[in-house]
């Protein structure tokens, strides 16, 4: 016969797991069982630690509480409690405490890999992401749908295009491809090294098993390339199919159109949106019209928008406001929006380094002076370019300057040469060492070197910050004189160098 305690205790922790919808709920549960002396399972814990993950915001004080309770109980070395809580920290933003709660388990299951994958690719920890990756399959432990998905996530965000084709392959041979969350990921990885025909291809491969998620993955796709044409077309077929659009979807139409200024199809769209589809615009997709009045030089249109729009203007919009001002020399546009951009974040790198540059090309050598000293006074140190390429399935990372890298010698030599090229083809070429090693110079000269991609095929690079004009203009001309085409993504979009042009128009 059972004893009574043990089932009042399998009773409470039962209540406990139907309850983890409610963490107070479930908290004053826990409290009660503890007080009778009795002990909480695995399922219970887990199920609290979820659902205080869940919660919004996030109840991390609990939380810990809970995972000082788990390793009393020596429960967070099992597979269910540890990735409750690599989940719980992942989604708290803390991805360093996420790593330290994985390690703790000894025997790591899939659940336990496919937590924490996730998690750091959804910290920007895509390196890190890939890693776990490569050790969950090198101990044996199988893929799932969901591992593999938020791999593809990290490789998607590095633009890692050789990683994304193997785990492609990988997904094909474990019996995953068509999975649908996968596929997904598959679309958006594809979309974001800039393969929108790939991305296409495996979208069509899920027919009608598609859902909205898989629709704006694709309209991704094509709005980070400017495709204006081809975003609108997909909308219709997404609708013409009975999808019905959601916020992300308007926000990848208003993003094609913003990419190439198309300012009046972007305020048609801002209209349609709600009286046809219901969908009330957010202060994205009002930036993403400021963003097309910028790109075509109504600068005090986008600075009156800014400021009676129905939302209050964040970072993103003024930073908007502050590339566009450097780039169309509207000094007194970019310095106000640039003063309104500190307001809101005082450790914002970039708001320092175009507002000096703008207070430079007015001419105003005092003011510029002065923004430097603010930003040393502050603490704020400019964060350092890095660009990197991948070979091989292998991803070569540089930055400004650079002297590590084991083949310099043939870099640096091939750099020369681009150079002299470019003179030679009648561009310009800055006299000044700094802008010469830039970390996209760098990773270019490599790519030619090393063959990073074969005859007939684009070198691909991705940097971490904006692409500067000097380089941009560098990048035109390697473009004829290696007679391929050349594919950067920088922070804020695609650039296709091909025959001495860029698909940006210069503006980006």
């Amino acid at each position: 016969m059972a004893n009574p305690n043990s089932r009042a205790r399998a009773a409470h922790n039962h209540l406990i797991t139907q309850y983890s919808n409610a963490p107070a709920t479930a908290l004053h549960l826990l409290r009660a069982l503890l007080r009778r002396a009795a002990l909480p399972s695995q399922a219970a814990l887990s199920s609290l630690l979820k659902s205080l993950s869940s919660s919004s915001p996030i109840l991390l004080l609990p939380a810990l509480q809970l995972h000082a309770l788990a390793l009393k109980l020596s429960l967070s070395s099992f597979p269910f409690p540890g990735s409750a809580l690599v989940h719980l920290y992942s989604k708290s933003r803390l991805p360093y405490d996420a790593l330290k709660a994985f390690d703790e388990i000894p025997f790591k299951d899939e659940v336990c890999y496919g937590a924490i994958i996730i998690g750091l690719a959804q910290n920007h920890r895509f390196h890190d992401a890939l890693s776990a990756f490569k050790s969950m399959l090198c101990s044996g432990v199988p893929s799932t749908m969901y591992s593999i998905s938020g791999v593809l996530r990290a490789t998607a965000a590095a633009a890692a295009l050789e990683q994304s084709q193997v785990i492609h392959a990988h997904a094909f041979v474990s019996g995953f491809e068509s999975e649908l969350v996968v596929a997904t990921a598959l679309v958006d990885s594809y979309g974001k090294c800039g393969l929108v025909l790939d991305a296409r291809k495996v979208f069509d491969g899920l027919s009608q098993y598609a859902n909205v998620i898989a629709w704006n993955a694709l309209l991704s796709a094509y709005a980070q390339q400017g495709d204006a044409a081809s975003t609108v077309e997909l909308f219709d077929q997404m609708v013409a199919h009975g999808y019905a659009p959601d916020e992300f979807t308007f926000l990848a139409i208003l993003t094609s159109l913003s990419n190439v200024g198309m300012v009046h199809k972007a305020e048609e769209w801002i209209d349609r949106m709600e009286k046809c589809y219901g969908v009330a615009p957010s202060l994205e997709h009002y930036t993403c019209l400021i963003g097309a009045l910028v790109r075509v030089a109504r600068l005090e249109d986008a600075e009156r928008l800014a400021l009676t729009m129905p939302f209050k203007p964040d970072a993103a919009v003024w930073r908007t406001l502050l590339s566009g001002s450097m780039v169309h020399n509207a000094a007194e546009i970019g310095i106000a929006a640039g003063r309104r951009l500190l307001e809101l974040d005082q450790r914002d790198d970039s708001a320092y380094v175009i507002l000096s540059n703008i207070y430079s090309m007015a001419g105003k050598k005092d003011e510029m002076a002065e923004m430097w000293t603010k930003m040393r006074n502050q603490g704020v140190k400019k964060e350092g370019g890095r660009s990197w390429i991948e070979l091989q399935g292998k991803v070569h990372v540089f930055i400004a300057g650079d002297r590590k890298h084991e083949q310099m010698p043939e870099i640096y030599a091939k750099l020369v040469e681009l150079m002299e090229d470019v003179r030679k083809l009648g561009g310009s070429v800055k006299d000044d060492e700094n802008v010469w090693y830039h970390s996209e110079r760098l990773a270019v000269a490599f790519g030619v070197v090393a063959g990073a991609a074969p005859e007939g095929k684009a070198l691909r690079i991705v940097k971490n910050l904006r692409i500067c004009g000097d380089c941009h203009e560098f990048f035109k001309f390697v473009s004829r004189a290696v007679e391929r085409e050349i594919v950067v993504r920088d922070v804020n979009r695609y650039h296709r160098f091909e025959s001495g042009t860029c698909t940006c128009k210069d503006f980006w």
